[in-house]
């Protein structure tokens, strides 16, 4: 991966979406009940057999992990919690594993879709102490809205799903939208502020901070 001269996202859409609340309350409204798929629910299963066999009360959620770097970095710095990633990828999950080297015992990386690990999740009353979202496919298209997870059917689970949240990304208005929906969903608001990483969490974040890109985040 090239880490020089990172593009910055490209989008028709400056601000956000004038159709961002009337579909997140759309979505709180309405139950996620799409079918579970197979391997989705042998990820799961995987997980609680971890959970149990490790026995640690404190988890930490990675989604959309890509190759796992900041799931081995966040288990690295929390020795004493159970740090779960997920990516649909099998082959990015794979891909750099040599960067990883021996995963510590805490760290867990499973292929699986996101919104029916979460889904999943929520439904046996599952709760991480804090999960983080870095450097979503920010979908910059007006159009592919729902693409967006705060645009997506499955954004409500996310409420139930965590105790704290990050999300991280190269793009203002994915944050500023994300942000806006989060307060709409929780009653609560979070905070948006620029990060200037000492340790880049993930490859993107690496990439993005040396072509001199600004990097936002979302707290809550």
């Amino acid at each position: 991966m090239s880490f020089n001269h990172s593009r910055l996202v490209s989008s028709a859409q400056l601000t956000v979406h004038k159709r961002l609340e009337d579909v997140v309350q759309k979505h709180i409204k309405h139950d996620f009940l799409k079918p579970i798929q197979r391997h989705n629910v042998q990820a799961f299963n995987d997980f609680i057999q971890t959970k149990q066999q490790l026995g640690f009360d404190a988890m930490l959620l990675d989604s959309c992990c890509g190759t796992g770097l900041s799931t081995y970095t966040l288990a690295c710095e929390n020795p004493n919690k159970l740090v779960v990633g997920i990516d649909q990828s099998l082959s990015r999950l794979t891909r750099e594993a040599a960067h990883l080297q021996a995963l510590p015992a805490n760290c867990l990386l499973l292929r699986a879709n996101c919104e029916d690990f979460w889904r999943l999740c929520v439904e046996a009353n599952i709760t991480f102490e804090k999960h983080f979202i870095l450097y979503p496919n920010p979908y910059p298209k007006a159009k592919h809205l729902q693409r967006r997870w705060h645009g997506h059917a499955a954004f409500p689970l996310l409420k139930a799903l965590a105790t704290h949240i990050e999300l991280r990304s190269n793009w203002l208005v994915y944050i500023q939208e994300f942000a806006a929906a989060w307060q709409w969903l929780t009653h609560q608001q979070g905070t948006i502020s620029t990060i200037n990483p000492q340790k880049p969490l993930t490859l993107f974040e690496k990439k993005y901070a040396v072509s001199g890109q600004t990097l936002w985040g979302f707290n809550a």
